[in-house]
């Protein structure tokens, strides 16, 4: 049978195989994992991440840099630890992301706050810990962040997100960088912002930030987004503001299906001739990498449940649900959905469905798949806004996580029982 309109043909990601047909994970079989820690089930890779990671330092090699791993696509410890000990700083958007950010052993100072909504418990607890940089994303969060920060004599450094109105052509929920979006500074009131910020007692400028949004696939939106920030650059310099650093944001794509983003280390090639021919090539370089060093590093391993055709659709019931793969429900997106071990029969197409009583909870529409009851599945490419989203609908315990680093397995999350749920939870007397 042809593969379904739409659907490309499925392509494993780097370190993981299928030998006699048989999915494995660098060295480790994913029935193996299914077998001894049950399922639904997220396995990494940690060399996939190590790879991913490794692009994007060639790329910015012998520049003045620091990478802060956008910590919101996975923050699971054992993946923040990985990346911290391979060089990487942390990007966080709220207080319990520092919190786990500090435990993973990341340094205060390679810490960079995001988000829009900073409280200012937020801020003190962050500025008590000597983060790096708070990006800033309203006149307002500047006026409070400077409040919070003279109450405690210290000086918060800032940069300025700015909204550069280009479009970064991916899916709504997920483009940053256009007017009608909530995230930073509209680039006409830059100019002011900054010397406005320059005034404030409590902040001390440092940088500049742009984030146009997430699974960027070209090229061309970075490059337009640097000429913008770059013009912002000289504009607030002229103005009398120095501008210490130049952060990128992240934002870079992975291959969901058939996508075909540009290397990490070729994109930062093009970037920084861009950089060298405006005059800027000495700037220190800020980048927040996210989805691309964890996304195709991992996937979900989920039991088929039941088979129940029907005359219009034929459902592939599984027991994942939208509660640990939130994507497609959220964003109607799209992973590879490919059995661990095949089989020698003709395939059905299947919409996959979880057992959530939702009619938004579904992994995969028409999919050719041939399976039984009992059968495992592997849903690619989900190493990104999988677990970090996951929640407990229909008081469904969270899944179980491994990392795997050649032939080693690593249970780097226990599997959340209904106990563990109702821990915080008191009946009425």
């Amino acid at each position: 049978m042809s593969h379904t309109s739409g659907v490309a043909p499925a392509t494993l990601p780097p370190f993981f195989t299928s030998p006699n047909g048989h999915l494995m994970v660098e060295g480790v079989a994913l029935s193996t994992l299914a077998k001894h820690h049950g399922t639904p089930l997220f396995v990494y890779s940690k060399a996939a991440i190590l790879t991913a990671l490794g692009a994007y330092q060639r790329g910015l090699a012998g520049r003045a840099h620091q990478i802060c791993y956008a910590m919101k696509a996975n923050s699971t410890l054992a993946i923040l630890q990985t990346v911290v000990r391979a060089g990487c700083g942390l990007d966080i958007v709220s207080g319990g992301e520092l919190e786990r950010a500090l435990a993973a052993g990341v340094e205060p100072a390679k810490i960079i706050f995001s988000g829009v909504g900073k409280t200012r418990g937020e801020m003190r607890r962050a500025l008590n810990v000597g983060i790096g940089c708070f990006n800033v994303e309203s006149r307002s969060e500047l006026d409070v962040l400077d409040e919070v920060a003279r109450s405690m004599g210290l000086r918060a450094p800032v940069s300025v997100r700015v909204n550069p109105n280009v479009d970064a052509k991916t899916h709504p929920y997920i483009s940053t960088g256009l007017k009608g979006n909530k995230f930073g500074i509209a680039h006409e009131d830059v100019v002011a912002t900054y010397r406005h910020a320059a005034s404030c007692a409590g902040l001390r400028v440092v940088g500049i930030d742009c984030h146009i949004g997430s699974q960027i696939t070209q090229a061309d939106p970075y490059l337009d987004a640097m000429d913008r920030i770059l013009d912002l650059v000289e504009a607030i310099e002229a103005a009398g503001v120095t501008i210490g650093h130049i952060d990128f944001g992240g934002g870079l794509g992975i291959d969901y299906n058939g996508d075909t983003p540009p290397q990490a280390d070729e994109l930062w090639q093009r970037l920084l001739h861009k950089l060298d021919t405006r005059g800027h090539g000495d700037r220190k370089i800020f980048i927040e990498p996210g989805r691309s060093l964890v996304g195709n590093a991992g996937v979900c391993v989920t039991e088929v449940l039941y088979l129940k055709p029907g005359e219009h659709k034929n459902f592939l019931i599984v027991d994942a649900a939208m509660n640990d793969l939130p994507r497609p429900a959220m964003y109607q997106a799209f992973h590879q959905i490919m059995p661990l071990s095949p089989r020698n029969e003709a395939p059905t197409t299947w919409d996959v469905v979880g057992p959530v009583c939702e009619s938004g909870d579904w992994l995969g529409r028409d999919r050719a798949l041939a399976v039984q009851a009992g059968d495992l599945l592997a849903v690619l490419s989900a190493g990104a806004y999988c677990m970090s989203m996951a929640s407990n609908y229909n008081t469904r315990g969270r899944a179980a996580e491994i990392l795997v680093d050649g032939e080693t397995a690593t249970v780097i999350r226990a599997r959340e029982t209904a106990t563990d749920q109702l821990r915080l939870e008191s009946l009425l007397p």
